[in-house]
């Protein structure tokens, strides 16, 4: 898999990815509202610096990747194909994306967040080296969530 250039086709399948409850809380908006105010992945400016369409071997999105700067942080946000949950993958996108962020920012370090009920999730970021630093409650557009904040550490066994 590889990293390309976040493209508006790109956009606007993500927008029409839909993951089941309670994993639904992932869903984008619609691509049309997200073009007409211009926000995240409607924004061409930040769409094209910030963010990372995954495509597997054949070409096909397989997932995507905010690289969000915090300072001297590379804060992650990501997602897997909705179709592609639950086979395994989710370890070879974090480190494809893990290193694609070192690889843009090397003196950085390297961060996510996650719900604290996503178990699956958490379980994936830990295997390829991440740990949690702090937990706290995030303000979503479903109401507050509490998150972990997970630093990646290179010298963690990874199994």
């Amino acid at each position: 898999m590889t990293i390309q250039t976040m493209t508006e086709e790109h956009a606007r399948e993500l927008c029409e990815w839909r993951y089941a409850p309670p994993w639904d809380i992932y869903n984008w908006a619609s691509w049309e509202s997200m073009k007409k105010d211009g926000v995240e992945l409607g924004d061409p400016v930040l769409r094209t610096t910030q963010y990372g369409a995954v495509v597997d071997e054949r070409g096909s999105l397989f997932g995507y990747v905010q690289f969000f700067p915090l300072g001297h942080v590379t804060r992650l946000g990501l997602g897997l194909h909705p179709d592609r949950l639950g086979q395994g993958l989710g370890a070879l996108l974090v480190r494809t994306i893990v290193e694609e962020a070192l690889r843009r920012s090397p003196g950085n370090e390297v961060d996510l967040e996650v719900a604290s009920w996503n178990t699956r999730a958490i379980r994936v970021y830990e295997s390829v080296g991440f740990r949690i630093d702090e937990t706290y409650d995030r303000p979503t557009s479903n109401g507050e969530v509490e998150c972990h904040c997970m630093i990646y550490d290179p010298s963690l066994p990874c199994p």
